[in-house]
């Protein structure tokens, strides 16, 4: 199991399972070319592919990508307007190719404010995929994480008010079986391009033991060898997940 608790000291550890990309810059990297922020998103797309063939070559299996907070909203509407555009053309160009390849594809966020045709879409690309299990490729669309938790925990209330379980018997188990999450293991690496040293909201529950990896890289210049880099700091190091340091004197 990739970062196990059990490898020897001193080993380099085995390329992580699941890694989480913050993907940050978009804007900037438009801006410096004298183009509009939308410029850089579509050119993040790019780079996205790019991502997703270089996490299967370094062996992992999960791939999460940031792609569209519950924050963002706060955008000028032309530009959540052409992220919204951007999610609709990836589908169509890409989708086929991924579910002939062994992708799996699912979107963790809040559907309920979303437009019909982007459900839609979402419903579609993991219909389509379901029975792939090559490669998961998650999507966080709309997606934050303090509204994650409070949906979770709605729902567990609901359910205990009616009756459906005892509320003595919620634990960890259950709180994560409840999140967007549920039947996925939570990120070994989360990897943020741009420089910024921020997590925003992202993945808070399931990244609590999460090593992180700041990349001072603009995401439409993210290319493999940065992915490479963020992976092999990931192996050099020590994960104790709140244990002792045994190699410590």
């Amino acid at each position: 199991m990739a970062g196990s608790q059990n490898d020897n000291a001193g080993r380099a550890r085995p390329a992580p399972m699941h890694v989480a990309i913050i993907m940050d810059g978009n804007g900037r990297w438009a801006r410096a070319r004298g183009q509009p922020r939308a410029f850089g998103h579509r050119r993040g797309v790019e780079a996205v592919r790019g991502a997703v063939k270089t996490a299967g070559e370094l062996g992992v299996r999960w791939l999460t990508l940031y792609g569209f907070s519950t924050e963002n909203w706060r955008r000028p509407i032309e530009e959540v307007d052409a992220l919204f555009e951007l999610l609709r053309r990836f589908v169509d160009a890409d989708l086929e190719r991924l579910a002939g390849e062994g992708v799996r594809v699912r979107v963790i966020g809040r559907r309920s404010d979303l437009a019909p045709d982007l459900t839609e879409i979402i419903d579609r690309a993991e219909a389509r995929t379901r029975d792939n299990s090559d490669f998961n490729l998650v999507i966080a669309f709309n997606y934050g994480g303090r509204d994650e938790i409070a949906r979770a925990a709605r729902r567990l209330a609901e359910a205990a008010a009616a009756g459906e379980i005892d509320p003595a018997q919620i634990d960890e188990a259950a709180f994560a079986a409840s999140l967007d999450t549920a039947g996925m293991p939570d990120p070994d690496l989360v990897i943020r391009t741009s420089g910024e040293h921020r997590t925003s909201n992202f993945l808070p529950w399931q990244a609590a033991y999460a090593e992180y990896v700041f990349l001072d890289v603009l995401w439409p210049d993210f290319e493999a060898a940065h992915f490479r880099r963020a992976v092999d700091e990931y192996r050099a190091r020590e994960r104790r997940f709140g244990g002792a340091d045994d190699t410590a004197a």
